[in-house]
């Protein structure tokens, strides 16, 4: 029984006998392609007609030359000791076959990128080495504008991409900025309240009610700010590892045993600047998310590995600057996600889980972490396939060092009748901040802006112990505030309250307990307000613009 030869299998001696040489040449007359036909010893002793339109080298003028002036002369000896294996083994090579970067020199120097199918011919001069040789140039040249097509268009995406979210949470942000401060209100008066009540009553039951609904509304808001990149954080060097193995711990107990974890760190990892609870908040986000998307079980992996990122794949990730970055991985075998669910997992309130499984606050929180800290997340899913979050954070040239906590030490939180300036914009929020201050033993004067802040201190001078601002103000910022105060009345302690930073407000540099955030209640407000005051009497000013 016969069977059919593969092109892979050693091409045996002609059955059929050898071929003419004029009529082998009559035939490659016929081929659509450039033809030539090789002796052992490297001569050309056929070449077609379209041998001159591919390498501008006139047929008759080849035969009998060395078929190296059709080959780069770089690469003429590996032509050479390819050709002698051939010729020892030889096999059908079909046009195109193995995808090799294989290229033909033209009669004027010129190289063209090319495709050459081999096989042999058995004639009364011996046997042959037959190549047709096609110049793909305007092929190649289709494939790379293709290609460059097709990286312009993932680069438009990526910056589409990023100003849509950068729009969303320019909304999200003042949203949540007028909410802390309705908030802040809410807290407080529920405090006042609660204070003039018999605990267990029915009444005071309904204002912890109130108190609770308030505080998961400051959770939400505070979760919209970090998505749109004005919450507060303090950014330091941190070892991701560390961090990692941390998480990791806590999660093996959250994730459920239906779920593998497993962590691949890459070891002597270098720093990188973020902010230690921002990156457990990452982590434990696209866990969960993870796990959800594995209801039956499955494995999910956490990596840590540097990525170097070279000028061709910054043009592709134009929210990064090109350098060295500390890249997370965290990949799941889940059902993956749509393309078109993959584009917008990252807005705020979208979710594909059902209304009571979750906030859709989750991945916009993790973006809005991801972006703060000068870095990018990327999604790769596909259905049925599982999900990858990548997260790239930039490095730290710095040593770790330990995080300074603005919480207060404890004891009761109460003045001495210590006078304290008290600048805010909004009257509900500048009421409520007084009558926190005035129930902790301090004695307030309140106002409403820059100007009149600066007026009282200069009409009395010396007379103030501390000045408490908002950061986001019109006319002048409190950044802004704190300096020309300074000029009035030197070493005066500054702290700020706010929930909501503006790119413009120059507090980046403001240490991280220096800062109230909102909604504030009344331990924090008066607990910042004390030790700012205690700092200072050590001699150490909460902060020095």
């Amino acid at each position: 029984m016969s069977h059919a030869r593969s092109p892979h299998d050693p091409i045996p001696p002609s059955a059929a006998g050898t071929v003419e040489l004029a009529t082998f040449a009559a035939f490659a007359e016929l081929a659509p392609d450039a033809i030539v036909a090789v002796d052992e010893r490297g001569l050309i002793r056929v070449a077609n007609s379209h041998v001159e339109q591919v390498f501008g080298h006139p047929s008759e003028q080849l035969v009998g030359r060395s078929v190296d002036a059709l080959v780069p002369i770089g690469v003429r000896g590996v032509h050479a000791r390819h050709r002698e294996r051939y010729r020892a083994e030889p096999r059908v090579r079909i046009m195109g076959e193995g995808r090799l970067d294989l290229r033909g020199l033209r009669h004027d120097g010129s190289e063209f990128p090319a495709e050459i199918a081999l096989s042999v011919i058995d004639t009364p001069q011996g046997r042959l080495t037959v190549a047709a040789i096609r110049d793909v140039t305007a092929r190649v040249q289709a494939e790379h504008e293709r290609s460059e097509l097709q990286a312009r268009l993932a680069r438009e995406q990526a910056a589409a991409r990023s100003s849509r979210m950068e729009s969303i949470g320019q909304l999200a942000g003042g949203v949540a900025h007028d909410f802390n401060n309705l908030l802040s209100v809410v807290l407080g008066n529920a405090e006042f309240l609660a204070a003039h009540m018999t605990p267990g009553t029915q009444e005071h039951e309904e204002v912890e009610e109130i108190r609770r609904a308030a505080s998961k509304a400051a959770t939400l808001t505070r979760q919209l700010l970090t998505f749109s990149r004005h919450e507060v954080i303090a950014p330091q060097p941190i070892d991701l590892n560390s961090v990692v193995r941390d998480v990791a711990r806590l999660l093996r107990r959250t994730i459920g045993e239906h779920v593998e974890l497993s962590c691949e760190l890459a070891p002597e990892l270098p720093q990188v600047l973020g902010d230690a609870g921002g990156i457990e908040q990452i982590l434990v986000n696209l866990a969960i998310n993870a796990r959800d998307a594995m209801p039956g079980g499955g494995s999910l992996v956490i990596a840590t590995e540097v990525l170097d990122l070279s000028a061709t794949e910054g043009e592709a990730r134009p929210t990064l600057s090109g350098g060295r970055f500390a890249r997370l991985l965290v990949s799941d075998t889940g059902h993956g996600m749509t393309e078109e669910t993959a584009g917008r997992a990252f807005e705020p309130f979208y979710s594909t889980k059902p209304k009571a499984e979750g906030t859709g606050l989750g991945l916009a929180t993790v973006y809005g972490i991801v972006r703060q800290l000068g870095g990018d997340i990327e999604i790769r899913s596909a259905l049925g396939e599982g999900t990858t979050m990548i997260v790239d954070l930039p490095l730290s040239a710095e040593s770790p060092h330990p995080h300074r906590g603005g919480t207060a030490p404890g004891g009761p939180v109460c003045g001495d009748g210590q006078q304290i300036l008290l600048v805010e914009d909004d009257d509900a929020v500048r009421r409520t901040a007084t009558r926190i201050l005035v129930r902790a033993g301090y004695e307030v004067t309140s106002v409403a802006g820059g100007a009149a802040a600066l007026q009282a201190l200069a009409a009395q001078a010396g007379a103030f112990d501390l000045l408490l601002t908002d950061v986001i103000m019109p006319e002048m910022l409190g950044p802004e505030l704190a300096v020309c105060a300074r000029r009035i009345a030197p070493g005066l302690p500054v702290i700020f309250m706010s929930g909501y930073i503006d790119p413009q407000a120059d507090i980046d540099q403001v240490p991280h307990e220096a800062v109230v955030r909102k909604p504030f209640d009344e331990a924090s407000l008066a607990g910042a307000v004390r030790l700012a005051l205690r700092s200072t009497a050590a001699g150490e000013p909460a902060y020095e613009p």
